[in-house]
């Protein structure tokens, strides 16, 4: 059996993880004041967050089509596919995964579609890990790999995510004090409120003790996403690679692109943890 996987550009994976698993990256859209192009190949993470510190430039994304999708799907069947495994970020912060369910549509029983609950390399890891002898156990893989994948993130600001209607249950901070820093987390698909401090400082020594202790005591993979803040991005990998020593297996630390940057603003760090085994 040849499975191929699919996935689309919000994962973030570095290039050569790529092209190491053999993924077909979809891009999603992005628009800059009107302006469309493709994250990743026609809008950097530079250029949305430029245009976000502006203010006056209107930033919006866009999923890929059906069409596109199902395009995609046969090219790859074409190509001796035996089957798909189509891995994307949380329906509930996009329509992706609905437009790749309507895309599957179109090649019965060829294709399957899984939900990872997440973005970013919340959805990198399922993604790397959907591999199997057939088409439902490299599903299955994938599936465990969601679970098995912690993902928690700082914003300087909640406004971008406010604007862009992705906020979820932190709603509930909007009224809060401008001193309350917020540490947020992907729960069920949704971007809830995990724990709250006081600085931005406090908020970087956070996410270390959280990532350790989602952790536990298995050896893990670690991503570090940043928008615009490779030193805070740097700071945590730093931490991380003392605090778990040789449990940390492998680390990633790459910049996120435009389609999430759009949402969550500059200033954006992100850990996430990939279980290696479920002790």
């Amino acid at each position: 059996m040849s499975i191929a996987v699919v996935t689309d550009s919000t994962a973030y994976l570095p290039a050569e993880l790529i092209a190491a698993g053999g993924l077909t990256v979809v891009p999603l859209g992005v628009a800059i004041d009107g302006v469309e192009g493709r994250e990743g190949l026609d809008v950097s993470p530079d250029d949305v967050a430029r245009a976000l510190g502006a203010r006056r430039l209107a930033v919006t994304t866009s999923r890929p089509s059906p069409a596109e999708l199902s395009t995609v799907y046969g090219k790859l069947l074409a190509a001796g596919a035996t089957g798909i495994v189509s891995v994307h970020l949380s329906a509930k912060l996009s329509g992706t995964y609905d437009a790749a369910v309507l895309a599957a549509a179109d090649h019965p029983g060829l294709v399957e579609v899984v939900d990872s609950l997440s973005t970013g390399m919340g959805l990198g890891f399922p993604a790397l890990h959907a591999r199997g002898e057939d088409l439902a156990a490299a599903r299955a893989a994938a599936l465990a790999a969601v679970a098995r994948t912690t993902t928690l993130f700082y914003v300087d600001t909640l406004e971008y995510l406010r604007r862009g209607g992705r906020i979820g249950a932190a709603s509930a901070l909007l009224g809060t004090a401008l001193s309350v820093k917020p540490i947020l987390h992907m729960a069920d698909g949704e971007i809830v409120v995990r724990d709250k401090v006081r600085t931005a400082t406090r908020a970087m020594g956070r996410l270390v003790d959280l990532a350790v202790e989602a952790a536990g005591e298995s050896d893990v993979d670690i991503a570090v996403h940043h928008l615009a803040a490779p030193g805070r991005a740097t700071e945590l990998t730093a931490a991380l690679t003392d605090r778990l020593g040789v449990r940390m297996k492998a680390c990633y630390q790459t910049e996120i692109g435009a389609a999430v940057g759009a949402h969550a603003g500059p200033g954006l760090v992100s850990v996430v943890v990939h279980n290696r085994s479920t002790a």
